[in-house]
Parts: structure tokens; sequence; C-alpha cells
């Protein structure tokens, strides 16, 4: 086991409240962003292309700032992003101004007054906001193929070319990281902010189709995820991706065949 049993359900926990959360925010705002923001002009056939093309950009961006120890820079794009995020997301459950001036102020402390309880809070609101910009421009057959190229990816990333790897170490000192973060006993334990989000994306383009029902597929990617922190090994880097996806098309099929 990666890491002790505690840290482990904590990590699936924090997995799966993200998940509900996010699924809240994706259903509030499945017709309107708010603040009047617009939704991403793409086609659904190729939405896949435009969107894994540019994950890959943005990886390499900031990977160059995290080489070069930009980490000032990091730090900026981080905080606006969070303020972003947080702020549709708590808009939600709140009025957009207050929902606004709360995320101003979290992404203050967790950017440049970072705390364990104020990173990992902020990181349970973060990804609804994403998958709820995003969830239009997927059909369930263009989520599908990007979970398997992101899946490709991460492998790749992690077993080939090991930058995954280097930018997590590099998020790590820089004391900015994109997911779950919890440290214990002079270890670490993460869980990429990808792996949370790409999950929880397609779990929203399944709920435009079959509502609640869709929550199969996050105890299917959830258990998936325990399967994977279980049976891994301490000091190692896994790619949760190709599992998470598998995790995720169980749950997709099982739906299926429940359904009358």
């Amino acid at each position: 086991m990666k890491h002790n049993i505690k840290i482990t359900i904590l990590l699936i926990f924090l997995f799966i409240i993200a998940q509900l959360i996010g699924l809240f925010v994706v259903n509030k705002f499945l017709d309107n962003l708010p603040y009047g923001i617009e939704k991403p002009q793409i086609e659904e056939k190729t939405s896949y292309i435009v969107t894994f093309v540019t994950i890959i950009i943005l990886t390499f961006f900031i990977y160059i700032l995290l080489k070069l120890k930009l980490f000032f820079l990091w730090k900026i794009w981080f905080f606006l992003a969070v303020i972003f995020s947080l702020s549709i997301s708590f808009s939600s459950f709140i009025p957009e101004i207050i929902a606004f001036i709360l995320a101003v102020i979290l992404a203050i402390i967790k950017v440049f007054k970072p705390n364990v309880i104020i990173h990992n809070l902020t990181e349970v609101f973060i990804y609804g906001a994403l998958a709820a910009v995003f969830v239009n421009v997927f059909s369930v057959f263009s989520i599908s193929l990007l979970l398997i190229l992101i899946s490709i990816y991460d492998y790749i990333a992690v077993y080939k070319t090991k930058h995954m790897i280097e930018m997590a170490k590099s998020q790590s000192k820089a004391n900015i990281f994109a997911g779950f973060f919890i440290p214990y006993k002079k270890q670490i334990a993460v869980l990429g902010g990808g792996d949370i989000g790409f999950p929880l994306l397609f779990t929203s383009v399944i709920f435009k189709s079959y509502g609640l029902y869709s929550l199969l597929i996050i105890l299917t990617a959830a258990i998936s995820l325990s399967m994977l922190l279980l049976l891994s090994k301490k000091k190692k880097f896994y790619p949760a991706m190709p599992v998470l996806t598998l995790g995720c098309f169980v749950g997709y099929l099982m739906l299926q065949l429940l359904q009358p």
C-alpha cells in the first residue's frame, strides 16, 4: 500500500466529495454560467482534439515555468485560475458578489499563505467549475476519446518521459500543487488535479442524459482509485488516469446494462 489506511481513506473521501460537489455545480449551470461567462464554442465532434492539444500546451507552459524556477509566475497564474474556478463554484451556493469575495480571500490564503486545510478544501470546489464550463462541448463519444488520450499521455508522462513526476516535485517545492496534497510523517500523499477533474467531466457529460443515475460512475471511479492506492507501492509514482478511465467506462457500461 502506497500510504497508510487513514491517508488512503482520506484521499478517496476527498475524491468522492469533489465529484459530488462538482456534479451539483454542473447541474446548477447546465444552461447558463454565472457572471455572464460564455461557454466555449467548440464542436462536439472535435472537442476532444482541441481540449487535448490545449492541455498539452498548458502542461508544457507550466513545465517550463517550474523548470526555470519561475515560481512567482506560476503562483500568479494559479492564483487567477483559483479565483475564476472558486467564484463559479461558490456562486452555485451563494450570491455571485459574495462568492467572488470569498474566492479572492481563499485564493490569497491558498497561494500566498498556504496551509493543508485551506488547500484541500478549495480543491474540492475547483473542478466543478471547470466541468460546468466545458460539459456542453462534449458528447459521450468525444469525452470518452479525451479520457483515452489523457490516459495514454499520463502513462507516457509518468513512465517514459517522467516529466509529470518532475512537475509534481517542483509544485511541491513551490508550495503550490494542483490537486489534493496531504503531508504526513515526512511523506506526502497527492492526487493530481487531472485525476479529479477528468472523471468529473466524464460523469458530468453522462449526467446530461442519465441524471442522478450517473452517480454510479462516481462509485466505480472511486473503487478504481481505491484499488490503485491499495495495490501501489511506497515511494513509487503511478499514472492514475488509465485506472480512473477504466473505472469510468465500467460505470458507464453498468449504467447501460441497468437501464430498462
